[in-house]
């Protein structure tokens, strides 16, 4: 059964938060209007698809920073599939789309099911080997466009990620679907406490029965896919697949996922945690943006917040502890 945090731990995010927005409310005009709160909203989504996929993987012991790369590799094999079929196969343009899409998210399920199974069999530790993912997926981008933008889309596309349908951005939506399910995977069924046994304590898992090699395979290609999904909104955003995308976002990524309370160490942590992380972020940001606060100060802050959030974890009586050896 997965641990609960403490109490006060699972509701100091909450109410700093609280905090934050009633002091932007009060000294930043425009900032409570539902138009920027829907901004807020849309600038978090498609991050935060990848952070709650990315929370199943730090609950399970693992981490994955290839994620940046892997959705400007989903972006780009989107784009090429999309231009290969209509061009030279001659599909529909709806058809070699759809195409498109499947093999990027057939693609990065695979690329993370492969670093779960060299973590399993091999006991290659997922921070290498999702470094090394890093450097060649940027690498595979790079090949697939020869360094320029494919731009092959009908103007369609660009409702998947800049739409809106009934008012609230079409990401968005994707976003809170995405939360949802995460969220009863995780803490409704027999697979969600499995991820926090095996995160807890890898040797009590395995000789409790846990298949534990197939579970961190599974939770590796759950964030590989949600990375591919990601990487297919964030095309059909700037309408392109390119290489020179989403740098950077493993870290903004795995900062919300800290920030809402997910223990490094493992087997502690909620989707819940990260959604409310992913907020505090998304919000602060904003703040900052409309306050006109530079650019370095708001990399300062960020940091800093990182920094404060994992010394919360790491304080006496809130730590998971319980990890005895790695599979």
């Amino acid at each position: 059964m997965p641990r609960k945090l403490p109490h006060i731990r699972q509701s100091v995010m909450e109410v700093i938060l609280l905090a934050l927005c009633i002091l932007l409310a009060c000294s930043v005009q425009g900032f409570l209007t539902r138009a920027n709160l829907l901004n807020v909203l849309r600038n978090v989504s498609m991050q935060g698809i990848i952070a709650f996929g990315m929370t199943a993987a730090i609950i399970a012991g693992e981490i994955d920073l290839s994620v940046g790369s892997a959705v400007a590799f989903a972006g780009c094999v989107t784009a090429w599939v999309t231009q290969f079929g209509m061009e030279r196969c001659h599909m529909p343009p709806v058809a070699a789309v759809v195409v498109g899409m499947a093999c990027a998210l057939a693609l990065g399920s695979c690329v993370g099911a492969l670093t779960g199974y060299l973590r399993s069999r091999f006991r290659v530790p997922t921070f290498i080997a999702t470094l090394a993912w890093l450097t060649v997926l940027k690498g595979a981008s790079e090949l697939i466009t020869n360094g320029f933008p494919l731009t092959p889309f009908p103007d369609w596309f660009n409702f998947l990620g800049g739409g809106y349908w009934m008012g609230v951005p079409f990401p968005a939506i994707l976003f809170l679907i995405t939360f949802v399910i995460v969220h009863i995977v995780m803490h409704k069924t027999a697979f969600g406490r499995s991820v926090y046994a095996v995160g807890g304590n890898v040797e009590a898992a395995r000789l409790s029965g846990l298949d534990v090699g197939g579970i961190k395979i599974r939770v590796m290609a759950i964030v590989g896919f949600c990375s591919a999904l990601a990487g297919i909104l964030q095309a059909a955003q700037i309408m392109s697949g390119s290489a020179t995308t989403a740098q950077g976002w493993e870290l903004d990524v795995i900062s919300a996922v800290i920030i809402g309370g997910t223990s490094l160490l493992g087997g502690a942590g909620s989707v819940r945690g990260t959604l409310i992380g992913l907020v505090f972020l998304g919000v602060l940001v904003n703040g900052m943006t409309l306050m006109n606060v530079n650019e370095y100060w708001q990399h300062v802050v960020r940091g800093g917040l990182i920094l404060t959030a994992v010394l919360i974890n790491m304080a006496p009586g809130k730590q998971s502890g319980g990890r005895t050896e790695t599979a």
